[in-house]
């Protein structure tokens, strides 16, 4: 193993996914009012284009596969929206993770440990890979990023909805990752809350780790095999791997 892949939201940044959520939807909204715009109409187009971008097939990029659906939803199935109207939004969207979006980060619960813990690997000669589940675009990736007190070019990849034709907890988009890395399962490790969209890794050969304190299991799966623990668990695990320099 050479190679370690972490999630971001819940692991990386740790936590509380339906806090966050409903925190992201309530400044969300706030800003789509106040911009003149029906909220509640674009917030549920922006939940179909995140529906699309799960069931992406790969075809076409995440950041495609969301527009697609979401100007289907806004027009109804009829067409396109008006080029004039989408450039709006999105520089609006775009304006929203640079100014309003950090609200946020306060109900997040960053911890020093995971820089610890990236420096550690860094320094052992690990190639760092940030696997989050691509629905975001790089600007709020990178905000996130920000906020978990680490820092992206310590990462050889971060997978935004930009550069991603897939999504968790499709396996696809493990296999996509891997072959943008350059990378064989049995060289990396990933590292992740989310049983069912990241543990799910070990399917192709992948080892797995879950990091415990937000653990998200929708499906009640067994974790009993599985590596696990707290980021003072996982400081531990890392420090006992062998130098690759």
């Amino acid at each position: 193993m050479n190679t370690v892949l972490f999630d971001l939201d819940g692991t990386m940044l740790p936590m509380d996914m339906k806090e966050f959520t409903d925190t992201y939807i309530f400044l969300l909204s706030n800003r789509l009012a106040s911009a003149g715009y029906d909220a509640d109409e674009v917030i549920a187009g922006i939940w179909a284009g995140q529906k699309a971008m799960i069931e992406n097939d790969g075809m076409i990029t995440n950041e495609e596969c969301f527009w697609k659906a979401f100007e289907a939803f806004m027009t109804k199935g009829e067409g396109k929206l008006e080029s004039k109207f989408k450039r709006k939004l999105e520089k609006e969207l775009t304006k929203f993770y640079k100014e309003d979006f950090g609200v946020a980060r306060y109900i997040t619960h960053p911890t020093d440990v995971v820089s610890e813990c990236i420096e550690i690997l860094k320094g052992k000669g690990y190639q760092l890979v940030i696997a989050t589940n691509p629905i975001f675009p790089e600007v709020a990736t990178m905000e996130r990023i920000s906020w978990a007190g680490i820092h992206p070019e310590d990462f050889s990849f971060i997978t935004t909805y930009e550069n991603s034709c897939y999504s968790k907890p499709n396996l696809e988009f493990y296999r996509f990752l891997l072959k943008m890395i350059d990378k064989d399962p049995e060289d990396c490790l990933m590292v992740g809350n989310d049983v069912h969209e990241d543990m799910c890794a070990r399917n192709l050969g992948i080892d797995v780790f879950l990091l415990e304190g937000y653990v998200v299991n929708e499906f009640k799966e067994d974790t009993f095999d599985l590596k696990k623990g707290d980021w003072n668990l996982f400081k531990e695990y890392i420090s006992n791997l062998p130098n690759l320099n």
